[in-house]
C-alpha cells in the first residue's frame, strides 16, 4: 500500500513528478551521501600501493604492514549488519555524521602514526566509520527517491561505489611518487570536514525508523563479531599462512562457522533481532546476493589480480598501473548512467545478463595477454569490463531493495554490502590461491621439457655476454613465462564464472518500477 512519499519528493497530483525544490532537495542529499561514500571507497584502495612505501619508513616487515589493509577490512564486515540496529538506536542523520566524523578523525591519526601498530589501531577505528557509511549512504539514495527515479538513484550510488576502487591506485600512486605517504590520509579531512556539516544540514530522521524496544542480544552480537571477524581473517590471511595446515586458520575457521551459525540461529528466533535476516524471504534479495557474489568476485578479485599481472609480468610501475586502471573507472561512469536511465525501461534482468556477458567477454579477452602487452592493448578490455559493471550493479539494486519495506531497508543494505565484500574476498582468496598452484605447476611442467640436449636450450646456454649466469637466466625466463601463463589462466577462469552466472539473471522476479509506488514505499 501507498502511506507516503520518500523523503525529498513529492507528488504531484498525476503522481509521477516532483517539484522543483524537492528536485533541489534530492541533489543535496545525494551529494551529501557521495561525499561521505567517495571519501570510505577511495581510501580503502588508496592504501594498497603505499603499503611497501609505508613499510619502509615505519621500519615494519611485509607481514606487518599487511595489517593495515588487514585491519581496515575486519572492521569494516564487522560493522556492516549492525547498520539497521545502529540507525534505529542512534537515528539516521546522527548515525551517519557520527562515521563520518570517525573517519576523518581516524584519518588524521592515520597520517601521524609513528609505528606500524600505531597505524593498524588506528585504521580498524577508521574501518569502524567506513564500514558504516557505504550501506547507510545505499539506503538514503534508494528511498530519497521516487520509485520511478531510483534506477538512476542506484547509478549515482554506484558511480562511487565502482568507480572509486580503480581510482584509488591511480590517485595513491601519483601521491606516493609525488609527495610522501601520510597524504594518502589527510586528503580526507577536508572532505571529512563537509561531509559532517551537510550530513547534519541536509540528511533527516525518517518518522518510520524506530528506536529498538529493548537492547540487543550482546552474546548473538558477540557470536557474529567473532564469526565474521574469523571469516574475513581467513579469507585475507589463508594464503599467506598455507590454509588448513595452519593450526591458527583451523581454530579461525571453526569460530568463522560456530559463530556465524549461532548467530543465525539466534536472531531467527527472535522476535525482535537486531539484524534483520527476514529480508532473505524476498526472493530478489537473496537470488540478487547471490549475483552479488559474483559481482564482489568480479569487481575485488579482477581488481586485485590486475595490478599483480600489470607490475609483475608487465614490469608497470604504481601511477602506470593506476593509468592502465583508469579506463575501467571511466567507462563504468559512462556506464551507470545509461543503465539507471534503461532500468525503468527495459526488463532489469535482460540488463544484469548482459552486463555479466560483456563482464565475461572482457575477462576472456584479458586472458590473451602476453609479455609484450601495452597500454592500449589493456584498455579496450578494462573500459568493456567497466562499462558491463553499471548494468550490473544499477538494476541488481533496483531489484534487490524494491520489494524490502522502509523499515528493514538499512538492515538490507547493510547484509548486501557484507555479502558482496565477503563475495570479493572469496574471489582474491581463490584466485591469489590458483595463482600460486598454477605458477607451480606451469613451471614444474616447462623445466621438466627444458634439457641440454634439445638444440635450442644447447644454443642458449652456449651463449655469451649474459649479464648473468645462463642458468639462471633461463630460470628467470621460464618463472616469467609460468607466471603470464597463470594469469591467463586466473582471466578465462574468471570469464567462465560470469558467463556461468548468466541464469541467475532469470531467476530474479521481475520487478517493474516506473509510474507506479513500489512495496518499498510500504511501512
Amino acid at each position: 500500500m501507498l502511506t507516503e512519499a520518500p523523503p525529498g519528493a513529492v507528488r504531484t497530483a498525476s503522481g509521477t513528478g516532483a517539484t522543483p525544490v524537492m528536485t533541489l532537495r534530492l541533489f543535496l542529499v545525494a551529494s551529501t551521501v557521495m561525499v561521505g561514500m567517495i571519501m570510505a571507497i577511495i581510501d580503502a584502495s588508496i592504501v594498497n600501493v603505499a603499503l611497501d612505501t609505508m613499510a619502509g619508513n615505519l621500519g615494519a616487515s611485509i607481514d606487518e604492514i599487511g595489517w593495515v589493509a588487514t585491519g581496515y577490512l575486519l572492521s569494516n564486515v564487522v560493522i556492516m549488519p549492525l547498520n539497521g540496529y545502529l540507525t534505529a538506536v542512534l537515528g539516521r542523520r546522527n548515525f551517519y555524521a557520527a562515521c563520518v566524523a570517525i573517519f576523518t578523525v581516524a584519518s588524521f591519526l592515520c597520517g601521524t602514526a609513528t609505528s606500524v601498530w600505531q597505524l593498524v589501531a588506528y585504521r580498524v577505528l577508521q574501518g569502524i566509520g567506513g564500514g558504516a557509511l557505504l550501506p547507510t549512504a545505499q539506503a538514503i539514495m534508494f528511498e530519497s527517491f521516487p520509485p520511478e527515479r531510483r534506477g538512476q538513484s542506484m547509478a549515482l550510488f554506484g558511480l562511487a561505489a565502482m568507480v572509486g576502487p580503480a581510482l584509488g591506485p591511480t590517485l595513491g600512486g601519483y601521491i606516493v611518487q609525488n609527495y610522501s605517504w601520510p597524504l594518502i590520509f589527510f586528503i580526507n579531512i577536508p572532505l571529512g570536514i563537509l561531509g559532517f556539516f551537510m550530513t547534519l544540514a541536509f540528511i533527516e530522521d525518517p518518522a518510520y525508523i524506530k528506536k529498538p524496544e529493548r537492547s540487543a542480544d550482546w552474546i548473538a552480537m558477540t557470536a557474529m563479531i567473532v564469526g565474521i571477524a574469523s571469516l574475513q581473517y581467513v579469507l585475507e590471511r589463508g594464503q599467506h599462512d598455507d590454509w588448513f595446515n595452519s593450526p591458527a586458520i583451523l581454530a579461525l575457521s571453526a569460530a568463522a562457522v560456530a559463530g556465524i551459525g549461532y548467530f543465525i540461529y539466534r536472531e531467527l528466533r527472535d522476535p525482535h533481532a537486531f539484524v534483520d535476516l527476514r529480508v532473505f524471504r524476498y526472493r530478489s534479495f537473496s537470488v540478487g546476493n547471490l549475483v552479488g557474489v559474483v559481482t564482489g568476485f568480479g569487481l575485488f578479485g579482477l581488481t586485485l589480480i590486475i595490478p599483480l599481472f600489470l607490475q609483475i609480468s608487465l614490469g608497470f610501475d604504481a601511477w602506470q598501473t593506476g593509468l592502465a586502471l583508469l579506463p575501467g573507472a571511466l567507462a563504468t561512469a559512462v556506464g551507470m548512467p545509461i543503465a539507471g536511465h534503461l532500468v525503468n525501461r527495459v526488463d532489469g534482468r535482460y540488463l544484469i545478463a548482459f552486463g555479466l556477458g560483456l563482464s565475461g567477454i572482457a575477462a576472456w579477452w584479458m586472458g590473451s595477454f602476453t609479455q609484450y602487452a601495452g597500454y592500449w592493448d589493456i584498455f579496450w578490455p578494462r573500459a568493456l569490463q567497466g562499462f558491463a559493471m553499471g548494468y550490473i550493479f544499477v538494476p541488481l539494486s533496483t531489484i534487490m531493495l524494491t520489494p524490502i519495506p522502509r523499515s528493514a531497508l538499512t538492515h538490507a543494505t547493510g547484509l548486501s554490502t557484507l555479502i558482496r565484500q565477503l563475495g570479493g574476498s572469496f574471489g582474491i582468496a581463490i584466485l591469489t590461491t590458483l595463482l600460486v598452484w598454477r605458477e607451480k605447476y606451469v613451471f614444474s611442467n616447462l623445466t621438466a621439457q627444458v634439457t641440454p640436449s634439445r638444440y635450442p636450450v644447447h644454443a642458449f646456454l652456449l651463449q655469451t655476454g649474459l649479464p648473468i649466469d645462463p642458468l639462471h637466466e633461463l630460470a628467470l625466463m621460464l618463472q616469467g613465462d609460468a607466471t603470464l601463463i597463470s594469469f591467463n589462466f586466473l582471466f578465462r577462469l574468471s570469464a567462465l564464472v560470469f558467463f556461468a552466472s548468466v541464469p541467475l539473471a532469470w531467476a530474479l522476479p521481475r520487478v517493474a518500477v516506473m509510474g507506479r509506488p513500489s512495496v518499498g514505499l510500504a511501512e
